[in-house]
């Protein structure tokens, strides 16, 4: 053997890449209606470098709305109690403001004092002097009042959504839970 390489690893020819033939890029059919209003297909054009779109014949003109039937099996508690803790905080300090504003309204326009002089004279007697409302219902004791409410309301309102999260659960269990239908708007 004067070869210094075995004839299984001789070098062997390779083949040659065969020229591909050109053929213009592949274009999908058009899912939207061109700019002018009218569905089209797409055809090819030298000009443009792209296609030039041709009407379809037999196309629908009536938009297809999709709907789509969902079930919502499970609210889960802990999102349920983060959303109406939140929600319950923005409602107790709604309230709080509302109360502030209607008790000034009606202290400007008197009927604290009207209701308080009413009230004075039907309780008064020879030893005192009679109830006085308008000490009894300051700004700052109804601003107090209202914030335990707020608070005993947001309080009350997490675990009642919290616990309504859970019952929810449990009955969908049972029948499936609530049915909704989606559409899309066009």
């Amino acid at each position: 053997m004067t070869s210094a390489q075995p004839h299984s690893q001789q070098a062997q020819p390779q083949p040659q890449p065969q020229p591909q033939s050109q053929q213009p890029p592949h274009h999908p059919p058009q899912a939207y209606p061109a700019p002018g209003g009218q569905q089209q297909d797409y055809a090819p054009d030298a000009t443009q470098g792209g296609g030039v779109r041709r009407p379809r014949t037999g196309a629908r003109t009536v938009p297809r709305i999709r709907k789509a039937r969902l079930r919502v099996a499970k609210a889960d508690p802990w999102s349920v109690m983060k959303v109406s803790f939140l929600l319950s905080i923005a409602l107790g300090i709604c309230t709080i403001v509302a109360v502030a504003v209607l008790w000034m309204v009606m202290d400007a326009m008197g009927v604290f004092e009207t209701i308080g002089r009413t009230i004075s004279e039907a309780t008064e007697s020879t030893e005192s002097g009679g109830f006085d409302l308008e000490s009894f219902l300051s700004l700052p004791r109804v601003l107090t009042f209202t914030s335990i409410i707020a608070v005993i309301d947001v309080v009350l309102a997490t675990a009642l959504a919290t616990l309504g999260a859970f019952i929810y659960n449990l009955s969908a269990g049972f029948v499936g839970g609530v049915e909704l239908t989606l559409a899309e708007d066009e």
